[in-house]
C-alpha cells in the first residue's frame, strides 16, 4: 500500500449529502448544500456536540435516500468527527444498523472515509458509507475556549466548519446498471498518505502544520508517472489560504507546479472578503460539505472531469500540545473522474 493503489473493480460515488450551518450557507457555496439550520445552528438540539451527531444523522439518511437504499443495502459505516472519542459519530448514527468503524483523521477524515469504503468496494461488491463532520461551537469549546470567553484569533487562524457530508461508494453491478447513460463520479486511485511532522507547534496554524504532509503526498504521487497538467483541479481540503501557499512553495522547490489547478476546501467555502475568516474554512465538515455539495456534484454535471482530492488533517489533541508536542500532518489522496456507464 505503500504506491498508488487502483482497483480491480468499478469503483462509484453514487450518492452524496451535505448539511451545513448558518456562516456556510452564506458563503458562496450555500445554494449547494441539500440542508441548513440558518437560525443557530443547533438543529433543535440543546448541546453543541448533540447539534454535531444531529447533523451526522440528517446527512447519511440524505444520502440513503438519494440512492434508494436502506440499511440493510450498506455492508460498511465508516465515520469520525473532531470530539473526543468521536462521539459526534458514534452518537449521530447509532440508530443506523450498518457495520461501524469509528475513525480520527482529523480534516483528512472525509478522504479517509471515502478510501477506506473504496478498499472494502474493491475487495466484494458491495456498498459503504463515509460519513463526517464539524461544529465550530463544538471545536472551539474542545481545541481553544468557550465562546462565551470571547478569545481574539490569529490572522493564521481557520474557521471550523459547521457542517457534515455523507458518501454512499458502491461496487455493486445494479447500481451501474440503475445509473446507465448517466454520468457518476468514479474513484479510479487513491494514494495513502505518511504522518509528517515538521515540528510546527502553533495550534492557530493548522495550514502550516498539514502542508507539508500534503505536499509530501502530491510529490509521491506525481513521482508515480503522473502530472498536474493531467487535472481540472487538485483540490485540498483544507489547509486554508495559509496553507495553500506554503504547500505550493513545497512543491515548487520540488519542481511541480500545481498553482494553474490548485485549490482548497478552506478557500472556497467562505467569501474572504466579505465573511472575517482570517485564514479560511477547516475542520472534518469542510472538505466533507464541499466535496458532497459542489465538487462532486461539478463532476455529476460534466463542469470537471478529472480531480485530485487531498484530504489533510492535523493528528494532534491539546493534551499533546500542552505537553509540548509537535503536530503531525497526514494526506490522504483520490483520483475521482467523471465516467458515463
Amino acid at each position: 500500500m505503500h504506491g498508488i493503489m487502483k482497483p480491480d473493480r468499478k469503483i462509484m460515488i453514487i450518492s452524496t449529502a451535505s448539511v451545513a450551518g448558518r456562516e456556510e450557507e452564506a458563503g458562496p457555496l450555500g445554494g449547494s448544500f441539500d440542508l441548513t439550520d440558518t437560525k443557530d445552528d443547533s438543529f433543535g438540539m440543546k448541546t453543541w456536540e448533540k447539534a454535531e451527531s444531529e447533523m451526522q444523522r440528517l446527512a447519511l439518511g440524505l444520502a440513503l435516500s438519494k440512492a434508494s437504499l436502506t440499511d440493510d443495502d450498506v455492508g460498511a459505516l465508516f465515520a469520525g468527527d473532531l470530539l473526543n472519542q468521536c462521539v459526534g459519530s458514534n452518537y449521530g448514527l447509532s440508530g443506523y444498523k450498518i457495520p461501524y468503524f469509528g475513525l480520527y483523521g482529523a480534516c483528512s477524515t472525509a478522504a479517509e472515509g471515502i478510501m477506506l469504503s473504496a478498499l472494502t468496494c474493491d475487495a466484494m461488491p458491495v456498498r459503504a458509507a463515509a460519513v463526517t463532520s464539524s461544529h465550530y461551537c463544538a471545536a472551539e469549546r474542545q481545541f481553544r475556549y468557550p465562546l462565551e470567553y470571547g478569545g481574539q484569533r490569529t490572522p493564521t487562524a481557520q474557521w471550523t466548519v459547521t457542517g457534515s457530508g455523507a458518501f454512499i461508494v458502491s461496487s455493486v453491478e445494479e447500481d451501474a446498471e440503475k445509473r446507465r447513460g448517466t454520468r457518476v463520479p468514479v474513484i479510479t486511485e487513491w494514494l495513502p498518505g505518511y504522518v509528517v511532522d515538521r515540528g510546527i507547534t502553533d495550534v492557530n496554524n493548522m495550514g502550516a502544520a498539514m502542508a507539508p504532509a500534503a505536499a509530501d503526498t502530491i510529490k509521491r504521487y506525481f513521482d508515480g508517472g503522473h502530472s498536474p497538467e493531467e487535472f481540472d483541479m487538485i483540490v485540498t481540503g483544507d489547509l486554508g489560504h495559509e496553507g495553500s501557499d506554503i504547500l505550493c512553495e513545497l512543491l515548487l522547490s520540488e519542481r511541480i507546479d500545481i498553482s494553474k489547478v490548485h485549490t482548497d476546501c478552506g478557500k472556497l467555502i467562505y467569501d474572504a472578503a466579505a465573511q472575517d475568516k482570517h485564514a479560511g474554512g477547516s475542520g472534518c465538515g469542510c472538505s466533507a460539505v464541499v466535496m458532497a455539495g459542489h465538487i462532486l456534484r461539478n463532476i455529476c454535471d460534466g463542469v470537471l472531469n478529472s480531480i485530485l482530492f487531498i484530504g489533510t488533517g492535523a493528528l494532534m489533541s491539546p493534551l499533546a500540545l500542552n505537553q509540548g508536542s509537535s503536530i503531525p500532518g497526514i494526506g490522504h489522496l483520490l483520483h475521482i473522474k467523471g465516467e458515463v456507464l
